[in-house]
């Protein structure tokens, strides 16, 4: 039995650490700074950090504050928000991350998968697809903060990440986001069935049983938000992490 990776996911915005519904309605809960050095007590597996605003607002991440923040902690960082370039993705990676988060600028580019691999390493990217249900239809994803939709389901747009070269796959639920109601499991299920990188589950979690019911379905890791800043749903700031059980995927 392999024991699971649990990432908290940190939302950087204008310095500071923030919580959103459903990609919208971002809600204040600290310095980011003591958020990471919480969780170095509590032995996070790993950290993500998003600036989730810097790509929809064709900003560069702020690399002053991502460096602040990276060298405070004690285990792997990912970082994603406003990579567009070689160039960018190599500044985060001399900030002190080990992965870049790569969304927005694929949707332009995916030749910026190969680019950033023949440096660093394809376990060095990670493809991260939002996604939500519109209006009508079927499940598509997104980019730019959920602005922009895209012709692909999410299952069709992991595949493509693949081939493109990621290491790795983040699945972000936009309508599940910050609700506490779960993740998709179904669109788990259906990408891990597609895909043969490491998938990780992002958007909804509000349990140990969220995280353990994602695994089952298929996830290689858990990711989540609001779980991990908030005593409980509705209720305020406290950062915690599930130390004591261990997710386990046969």
């Amino acid at each position: 039995m392999a024991r699971t990776r649990i990432i908290p996911v940190l939302l950087l915005h204008k310095g500071g650490l923030y919580k959103t519904v459903k990609f919208k309605n971002p809600v204040y809960v600290g310095d980011p700074i003591n958020a990471v050095k919480i969780f170095n007590e509590k032995e996070a597996d790993e950290l993500v950090l998003l600036d989730y605003t810097a790509s929809a607002e064709k900003r560069d991440p702020d690399f002053v504050k991502i460096a602040e923040i990276a060298g405070e902690a004690f285990m792997p960082m990912a970082y994603g928000g406003g990579i567009k370039s070689f160039d960018t993705a190599k500044k985060v990676f001399d900030a002190g991350y080990e992965k870049v988060i790569l969304n927005s600028a694929l949707f332009d580019n995916l030749n910026l998968v190969d680019q950033i691999a023949s440096v660093y390493g394809s376990q060095a990217i990670v493809g991260c697809v939002d996604f939500k249900k519109p209006m009508i239809g079927k499940n598509k994803v997104y980019a730019y903060s959920g602005s922009k939709s895209g012709s692909y389901s999410p299952v069709e747009w992991a595949k493509k990440l693949q081939d493109s070269g990621v290491g790795e796959i983040m699945i972000n639920s936009i309508d599940a986001d910050g609700t506490w109601a779960g993740y998709n499991y179904e669109v788990i299920k259906e990408v891990a069935a597609s895909v043969r990188v490491p998938l990780i589950a992002c958007g909804g979690a509000g349990s140990l049983d969220d995280l353990q019911k994602a695994v089952d379905n298929g996830a290689s890791a858990v990711a989540a938000g609001s779980m991990f800043v908030f005593q409980k749903k509705g209720m305020g700031v406290l950062i915690n992490f599930p130390t004591g059980k261990n997710l386990v995927k046969s």
